[in-house]
């Protein structure tokens, strides 16, 4: 059912090329934009959805298919215009397809499992998020050098403890059943 969270998802994903558009063609005010408006739709639809009673198992796939997508294409694309570093790309695609894999793997297996993201988990998309605007305004606005060395670094420590994390989760669920 397409419910007005549900078009907000797939608002996020129909943002996406036109985001990279704006990157490639270095339209960083139209990038920072773009990104921020997917960011706040993310907020937005999981809001409305509980507040509207209209949690529904497209939504359960189409949101976090979503964030992925825009936060994969958001450090790729960074990386490649050489204006984020490789190796932090390396570490967020890292960690979304080791989830990815192990959701798949625990599905495959009939593993019951609710996905609820942890309190690191949610530092660390916040982290993410945050790396990508602050610097889309270094590059549009003004520079913040130190406050980009520390995301970038904060990014990086707290994907791979959340990566570790959602590791151990999986290993627990797939030895109790």
């Amino acid at each position: 059912m397409l419910n007005l969270p549900n078009f907000l998802s797939v608002a996020r994903i129909v943002l996406i090329p036109l985001f990279v558009i704006a990157l490639i063609n270095q339209l960083f005010g139209w990038a920072l934009f773009i990104f921020v408006a997917a960011a706040v739709s993310d907020a937005v639809d999981g809001l409305l959805a509980r507040l509207l009673h209209q949690r529904t198992i497209l939504g359960s796939y189409l949101d976090p298919a979503a964030d992925k997508l825009l936060t994969a294409t958001s450090f790729v694309t960074l990386a490649i215009l050489g204006i984020l570093p490789g190796w932090l790309a390396v570490i967020v695609i890292s960690r979304d397809v080791m989830i990815i894999l192990g959701i798949m793997i625990l599905f495959l297996t009939s593993h019951t499992l609710e996905i609820r993201p942890s309190l690191a988990s949610k530092l660390t998309t916040t982290l993410q998020f945050c790396t990508i605007v602050f610097t889309l305004v270094s590059k549009y606005a003004f520079q913040v050098p130190f406050l980009i060395d520390f995301l970038i670094w904060g990014t990086a420590v707290a994907t791979v403890i959340s990566g570790l994390q959602y590791i151990g989760k999986g290993v627990r669920i797939f030895n109790q059943g």
